[in-house]
């Protein structure tokens, strides 16, 4: 076991290192970050560390078990390069890899995103997945030393097959996603002030009384770059964009990822995060390596 004394001093280093102008919003000063979630050398941070990033996007476990979980002190050495970090994992769907599948009770495994055959979208309202699931991960990633959490699959609301969960309709099911939201950031909150709580895509939850108040932030996909390297022209991104600069109008962030590998589309994405005032990264869809920051050389 590590030394307790040892991790508390770190800890206490990099929290004042970290520390953030008064009144001003924590994310609201990133403008660029980093998010791997695999490819992790010998399974260590040491390249998300080096990396000149304000912020860091990892899997909360490095091999996607719970004895892989990242621990204090490997998230106490990211801190001290003066980087927030953000502990990755989906909230709405369960992929067949992750320790917690097994359990997961058949009558809460929904359709399989046909997108990534290995992961089921679930029904993230049931009791069950709150108490077996998210709840020990928000508490894995304060006990980690992690600044926040970065919620993945809240768009299972619009994935899931309605004819798998009768009586239920599109609005029904936002309505419980961002419920489920606004419950992780109370819990989280509650334990810990000035907890990030920062949910991928579907910037429309917005819409749902209680939501914008619940997050610190949004994460993003291909609001320009769909992967890889396509101009994201369908009327969805235009969507998106409007909603996310909606949310960041409310003073919140948005850390938009982009999938582009040629130096004119990354130009061209970084030009857009600036002129949007999003933070961003422009990155591979593996999203297996540590990007070059957009102030970098292209």
């Amino acid at each position: 076991m590590r030394r307790l004394a040892a991790t508390f001093s770190l800890l206490l280093a990099t929290t004042t290192a970290c520390a953030p102008a008064s009144g001003v919003p924590v994310l609201l000063g990133v403008t660029s970050f980093t998010y791997a979630l695999t490819g992790y050398p010998g399974g260590r941070l040491d390249t998300v560390a080096a990396a000149p990033h304000e912020l860091a996007i990892v899997d909360l476990s490095r091999d996607a078990t719970v004895p892989g979980y990242f621990t204090a002190a490997e998230i106490a050495a990211v801190r001290e390069s003066g980087k927030r970090v953000l502990a990755y994992f989906e909230i709405g769907s369960l992929e067949e890899f992750r320790s917690e599948y097994p359990s997961l009770p058949a009558g809460l495994r929904l359709n399989v995103w046909p997108d990534w055959p290995d992961e089921h979208f679930v029904k993230y309202w049931d009791p069950w997945w709150w108490d077996r699931v998210i709840r020990p991960r928000v508490d894995q990633a304060m006990k980690a030393g992690f600044d926040g959490v970065y919620l993945d699959t809240p768009l299972a609301y619009e994935e899931i097959d309605l004819a798998r969960v009768p009586g239920e309709t599109r609005h029904s099911l936002g309505r419980k996603m961002a419920d489920l939201i606004v419950r992780i950031s109370a819990y989280a909150k509650a334990a810990e002030h000035g907890f990030l709580i920062v949910p991928q895509n579907s910037p429309e939850l917005r819409h749902h009384s209680g939501y914008t108040a619940a997050i610190d932030g949004i994460g993003m996909e291909e609001l320009f770059f769909r992967a890889t390297d396509q101009a994201c022209a369908a009327g969805w991104c235009a969507d998106n964009l409007a909603e996310a600069a909606a949310l960041r109008a409310k003073g919140k962030a948005v850390l938009a990822t982009d999938y582009a590998t040629t130096p004119a589309n990354r130009r061209t994405a970084c030009e857009a995060y600036r002129r949007h005032g999003f933070a961003g990264n422009v990155t591979t869809v593996d999203l297996d390596l540590v990007s070059a920051p957009c102030e970098g050389k292209e």
